[in-house]
């Protein structure tokens, strides 16, 4: 074995923390994904930076968070100077063999040249593995950085809008055999006016919430479900590459997700607002003898976004930026003992018009029970959750006056994090 380790990135696209065979083995089976976890160990509080594609993605690449690149939709380059200092191009200047594969989407739908990676593979689910396990076979020198990005489950995105599936449809079920409703199927009492608005169908919104029967939110679960299971097989080929090509136990993986999906939870599909099912995400570190197996981390707050870029360079023996405001996560899964943890993660959103947006603006702070949301407009703009006790955000504790002090404490650390990281206070 090495110590500085090949590192495979496993990247889907639109896929909610939940959902995981071995978080609802009821909905779903993902023995691929599920296989990392019982490998390594899964961060159960782990949330992107920003529940749509591209201000995601960039946040990866560049450990900051979106509005500090500048990518606030999925039409946004990443602002100079942080273009130059992508997670590629240091990786590449450490003498890393770096290789992408799949989806880019920051903007454009393939990576271009200029991001420290070659290309493997165009954005295309149905070639993509078969490009990865090519890779994996050729004989090599120096250690690779190989980022299998794939697309699905996002699909679930055309099947809402009735449109065909770029990577093959998937069977569709009699609604008894489908998914049941999740608990929080219904909007919460004292939602944000914002959120409704946004729910609210309208030419060009790909939010179609308000427009949807309980039988078709089935379907669209049901669906949501096979998608994921899809996208499985196909990361469980490229593992099973890994493995009988004799590099499992020289490589890292890990494997995450750019947003969630609504998934019914309070009438919503896709992405943008910032309930858990669109902004927690799934995060799992596997090494085999190394990492120690099978560990569910739900006491720590991560930040795909944020800490992805000092990890990777931290495993793989490399100086990051000095102005990164993420943390390696190699002293939790090393188990070593580390200083004091954070103790919250900021997320933020635009519906921006490119999605049929009216413009909403959102910040989330998640705290270690806690979960603040403040929305730029409307009634009922400020949210706050008791995760433990309401983990499907049913009852907005904003609205009563015992939680006052709690709520201020809340404003507090997000006023600090919008004037430490340059963010408009909203």
């Amino acid at each position: 074995m090495t110590d500085r380790p090949n590192i495979l990135y496993i990247l889907t696209d639109q896929q909610s923390a939940s959902a995981l065979g071995c978080v609802d083995p009821e909905n779903l089976t993902t023995p691929a994904m599920d296989g990392l976890a019982a490998g390594g160990v899964r961060f159960d509080r782990a949330y992107c930076t920003y529940p749509l594609c591209s201000p995601s993605r960039a946040s990866m690449i560049t450990g900051l968070m979106p509005h500090q690149v500048g990518v606030y939709d999925n039409e946004q380059t990443i602002a100079e100077p942080w273009a130059n200092r992508e997670l590629g191009h240091v990786m590449a200047a450490a003498g890393y063999d770096c290789a992408w594969g799949g989806k880019w989407h920051v903007p454009e739908r393939s990576l271009p040249g200029g991001h420290g990676f070659r290309t493997i593979c165009p954005f295309d689910d149905l070639d993509l593995a078969d490009r990865c396990i090519q890779f994996l076979e050729r004989p090599r020198d120096d250690p690779f950085f190989l980022v299998a990005s794939f697309d699905n489950p996002h699909n679930i995105c055309e099947w809402a809008r009735q449109q065909p599936l770029p990577w093959g449809a998937v069977a569709e079920a009699p609604i008894a055999d489908c998914p049941n409703l999740p608990p929080n199927f219904l909007p919460p009492a004292y939602e944000a006016e914002a959120v409704a608005a946004e729910r609210t169908p309208r030419p060009r919104s790909i939010f179609r919430g308000g427009s949807l029967t309980e039988d078709e939110w089935r379907l669209y679960r049901h669906v949501y479900f096979r998608l994921t299971e899809k996208v499985d097989a196909e990361i469980g080929r490229i593992l099973a590459a890994l493995r009988s090509s004799g590099l499992e136990e020289e490589t890292l993986v890990i494997f995450s997700s750019d947003h969630g999906d609504g998934m019914g939870a309070h009438r919503w599909n896709q992405k943008s607002v910032l309930y858990e099912e669109s902004v927690r995400v799934p995060l799992i570190l596997s090494w085999p003898g190394r990492i120690e197996a099978g560990i569910v981390d739900d006491e720590h707050l991560a930040s795909n976004g944020l800490d992805l870029y000092p990890t990777i360079c931290d495993f793989a023996g490399v100086e990051p930026p000095r102005d990164l405001i993420g943390r390696s996560l190699r002293p939790l899964v090393d188990r070593a003992e580390t200083e004091e943890w954070r103790h919250y993660v900021v997320a933020e959103t635009l519906f921006g018009a490119h999605i049929g947006g009216l413009g909403t603006e959102g910040r989330m702070v998640r705290s270690a029970r806690f979960k603040y949301v403040r929305y730029s407009w409307g009634r009922n703009r400020e949210q706050l959750y008791d995760l433990a006790a309401d983990p499907g955000e049913m009852v907005n504790l904003a609205v009563e006056s015992r939680f006052r002090e709690l709520l201020d404490e809340h404003r507090h650390l997000l006023s600090a994090w919008s004037e430490a990281t340059g963010d408009v206070v909203i």
